[in-house]
């Protein structure tokens, strides 16, 4: 006795083509419907074997666990989407850590910034740039150790805080140590995009969540 498939089950339907099925559970029911057509004109002296029966009972039985699956994952990522923005949204208002050279300044004067060493450096000099790139300030460090660092700068009165921002270098007994800024900006705004958590910030950019170093 043959199994069924997609083109013996259509003959067995007495169709020319297999109709197009919407779901698991219609599928499940067609296939039922030839199992038991062809239970009933099968040849009484050569009936279907139970290893045959059985092996296409589990072909209707994986096919309807497989819909099943596929729902419960929609659902679960619907859920997942929902936590993430509830999240997200605990995070207007405040300030993260991010890869970045941007120098914010807040209603205070004052901006935050940081840099991640890889080695501990003898000396550091961040430099303060304005938005055609010169530089307005100087801040030296000295005696950093590896892992990340952080620095605040205060804006002279009446300076332009548009476009602000800083270049880190660091060294020990000459030789360089790679340094990478990292940025303090504020969360203005939170949106998801095709299962992707965004920050709008206050800078006007635009950042995934999984960017986030730090918050305060």
């Amino acid at each position: 006795m043959t199994t069924i498939t997609g083109t013996n089950a259509s003959a067995a339907a007495g169709g020319s083509a297999t109709p197009q099925l919407t779901n698991a559970a219609d599928m499940s029911d067609r296939f039922l419907k030839l199992l038991v057509t062809q239970l009933k004109n099968q040849d009484p002296l050569n009936p279907m074997e139970n290893a045959e029966l059985t092996s296409q009972m589990a072909q209707i039985n994986t096919v309807a666990g497989i819909d099943k699956l596929n729902t419960t994952m929609q659902s679960m990522n619907q859920g997942f989407n929902q936590m993430q923005m509830l999240q997200g949204a605990n995070l207007v208002g405040r300030s993260v850590l991010l890869d970045g050279n941007n120098l914010v300044v807040g209603d205070d004067g004052k901006a935050f910034g940081g840099y991640e060493l890889n080695s501990a450096a003898s000396s550091v000099r961040i430099e303060v740039l304005n938005a055609a790139g010169v530089v307005v300030d100087t801040i030296n460090h000295t005696d950093k150790g590896t892992g990340r660092q952080g620095f605040e700068w205060t804006a002279p009165s009446g300076a332009s805080t548009n476009g602000l921002t800083f270049k880190v270098t660091a060294n020990t007994g000459g030789t360089s140590v790679a340094a990478k800024p990292l940025t303090f900006d504020a969360v203005t705004a939170i949106n998801n995009t095709s299962g992707t958590l965004t920050l709008e910030l206050s800078s006007g950019k635009q950042m995934p969540y999984n960017q986030v170093r730090a918050i305060s």
